[in-house]
């Protein structure tokens, strides 16, 4: 991206990086964490969370560019994640989510909730089986043509795997004849897979077949309210983003075969980004290339400023849609006069399993995972030393660690895993972990055997490395956020 370009980029946004950044503690004077007493099986005390026991299958020395892993490796994320044994590929767009995917994937879930939730939305799971007669009557069905994937049942009915679902929540909404003005705003979404026959599926998760993304479908009693819910839900999104430290910015865009009059995309600013954004250098102004006209360059709202082109994934898209389904479907409620009055809708969507590939894909090196910390798979990997060397009797210490971790901070518990391959040496293993992106890497070596024992501790975010005594990491993973 050009200087220019990454500088607009920035314009409007307060930085992110204090959630990140995390200065050098030392131990302070405060009153000492108690110690786990030692007991004679300590090697049998240790941690459920064992590296070699993680179905976790990697090629992590597979970095070169003749890899042999399976697939066309067509963007950065796609690669890091195969050879980090997050995802495996099974038919074209369609992958395996591994063990640690789930978990970061739980994780971005229930932030999600809890934003969707925080404005009033209420969480429900609809049918990814979808009736074709619902797509035929709102039109779709041939508008969308060869990106649904058709079937038929063996009564030779048609149906779709939903990609969305505004006809299918529309005809629930609209089966509640009781619905009244008083229960408006009504805000529904689900977080499911959906289906999209991509023509030439590629970047991994960024532009799958099958993926999974968070649907909302809001209710309102007039345009005026619609419009205050639907800026409510974008600030929602943009909270959602700050949490995890992407700087996306929200974008003008066309409203496409989903329909509405008015539309807007949050783009990830990314060198691989499939679509084409517009950001003025003056004012707040950006919009997909889609919405203005090819040769355009100054700005339609401020006039005075120039609009440079960047690329930019889409991890968001927001669409105030009005009668345009609730009319067809005769989605009603009564009014304050208690007649029958149409609702006006609007739906926004976030994808999931793309807000995990984009992530990676902007913030991490060519040779490590690095992910949005609230979102990592675990939190902290303890590297006992190499077996047989002249600091073996400190693995000891090691397990002692991850169990007074999770006595003194127990919501770090199932956070913090242990790289028991011993046979390995230090530096390989810590070469591993900072492949994988764990947060925080502790080294428990030579010093941790000393009268006042120290650990190595690595911030993966900064790249900040500390000796920390006990109590000193302890108050380190004490501040970590867990969702």
């Amino acid at each position: 991206m050009e200087p220019a370009v990454r500088q607009i980029w920035k314009k409007g946004f307060h930085s992110l990086h204090r959630s990140f950044i995390l200065h050098k503690r030392h131990h302070s004077g405060r009153a000492e964490h108690a110690d786990i007493p030692p007991s004679n099986h300590c090697r049998h005390v240790g941690p459920a969370l064992l590296v070699s026991r993680l179905y976790q299958p990697s090629n992590l020395r597979d970095l070169g560019p003749d890899s042999r892993l399976p697939g066309e490796m067509s963007c950065k994320s796609q690669r890091l994640m195969q050879q980090a044994g997050l995802i495996h590929p099974s038919n074209p767009g369609c992958y395996y989510y591994l063990p640690a995917t789930v978990r970061s994937m739980e994780k971005l879930v229930r932030v999600i909730d809890q934003e969707m939730q925080a404005i009033g939305g209420q969480k429900l799971d609809m049918p990814s089986l979808c009736s074709a007669d619902l797509w035929k009557t709102s039109e779709r069905w041939d508008l969308m043509g060869k990106e649904l994937f058709c079937l038929k049942d063996r009564h030779g009915a048609d149906y779709c795997l939903g990609p969305t679902h505004e006809e299918v929540v529309t005809t629930l909404v609209a089966h509640q004849t009781t619905l009244s003005y008083r229960q408006l705003p009504l805000l529904l979404y689900q977080i499911t897979r959906k289906f999209r026959d991509e023509p030439k599926p590629k970047f991994g998760l960024l532009r799958g077949r099958e993926f999974y993304m968070k649907d909302m479908y809001s209710f309102d009693v007039s345009e005026e309210a619609a419009r205050e819910t639907y800026d409510s839900v974008c600030g929602a999104y943009a909270r959602l983003f700050a949490r995890l430290g992407l700087r996306c910015v929200q974008v003008q865009a066309d409203t496409g075969n989903i329909g509405g009059t008015l539309s807007h995309e949050f783009q990830l600013p990314a060198d691989i980004g499939e679509d084409r954004v517009l950001v003025c250098g003056s004012c707040s102004f950006a919009a997909n290339t889609e919405t203005l006209s090819p040769d355009r360059t100054n700005c339609p709202q401020c006039s005075t400023g120039t609009l440079v082109e960047s690329k930019g994934i889409e991890v968001g898209h927001t669409f105030y849609l009005g009668r345009k389904y609730s009319q067809i479907f005769k989605a009603t409620f009564s009014n304050h006069q208690n007649k029958p009055a149409v609702t006006e809708m609007g739906c926004y969507g976030l994808g999931v399993t793309r807000i995990l590939a984009a992530a990676i894909e902007v913030m991490s090196t060519e040779e490590a995972i690095r992910w949005p910390g609230l979102i990592a798979p675990y939190q902290v990997c303890v590297l006992p030393p190499k077996k047989g060397s002249k600091a073996d009797e400190a693995a000891v210490q090691a397990e002692q660690l991850v169990h007074t971790v999770g006595q003194f901070l127990p919501r770090l518990r199932g956070e913090v895993v242990l790289d028991d391959r011993t046979q390995m040496t230090i530096g390989k293993r810590l070469k591993d972990a900072g492949r994988l992106g764990y947060p925080y890497v502790v080294v428990v070596g030579q010093a941790a055997l000393e009268e006042m024992p120290k650990f190595e501790v690595i911030c993966q975010q900064t790249g900040e490395t500390m000796f920390l005594s006990k109590d000193g990491l302890l108050d380190l993973l004490g501040t970590v956020e867990i969702v």
